[in-house]
């Protein structure tokens, strides 16, 4: 049996706690929040040159495409707890978007608008009604939930395991 990493068992343990408060506080999920905000509004500005229902569902990919790309720099280096961690990273982000899927019909979140006023769109009620399902944000919403947890709980799976392998992993360089 190899020998565990406990800095590596003790940090995936905090990230058990932080995955529990985040799914009992949903519309707060917590300090990545912020950072998650930035590569959204980022999703928006780079995918604006692509029409404006690809701009507007922008946000969404931007705000995913950050940890999932970090999730592969880290894979394609073998640091799987590396890789382990950001997956959780984007399990988290799964959370927040449940959130705004949710509201698409209510729009009663507080919203962030870079020019403010009533030009601000809500992103899934724009999304939503343009695809004509509107009706169906909670039933998005919640899979997008139970998806966000899935992807969470696999993380941490897979930190524990490579919490029991060697603390760098061997790379061909």
């Amino acid at each position: 049996m190899k020998k565990a990493n406990y800095i590596r068992l003790g940090f995936a343990l905090l990230m058990a706690i932080y995955g529990i408060v985040c799914v009992r506080d949903l519309p707060d999920s917590g300090m990545l929040d912020r950072v998650n905000l930035i590569a959204h509004e980022a999703g928006h500005l780079f995918f604006r040159w692509f029409g404006e229902f690809i701009q507007v569902i922008g946000g969404t990919i931007g705000q995913l495409f950050v940890p999932v790309a970090f999730t592969v720099y880290f894979s394609l280096r073998r640091e799987f707890f590396s890789s382990a961690v950001t997956l959780f990273w984007t399990g988290q982000n799964f959370l927040g978007i449940s959130v705004y899927i949710k509201d698409a019909r209510t729009m009663e979140l507080p919203l962030v608008s870079v020019g403010g006023g009533e030009d601000t769109i809500h992103d899934w009620n724009y999304i939503l009604s343009k695809l004509g399902i509107l009706g169906a944000d909670h039933v998005l919403g919640t899979i997008a939930l139970l998806t966000g947890v899935f992807i969470m709980a696999a993380s941490l799976c897979w930190a524990v395991y490579a919490s029991f392998g060697p603390a760098d992993q061997e790379r061909e360089d």
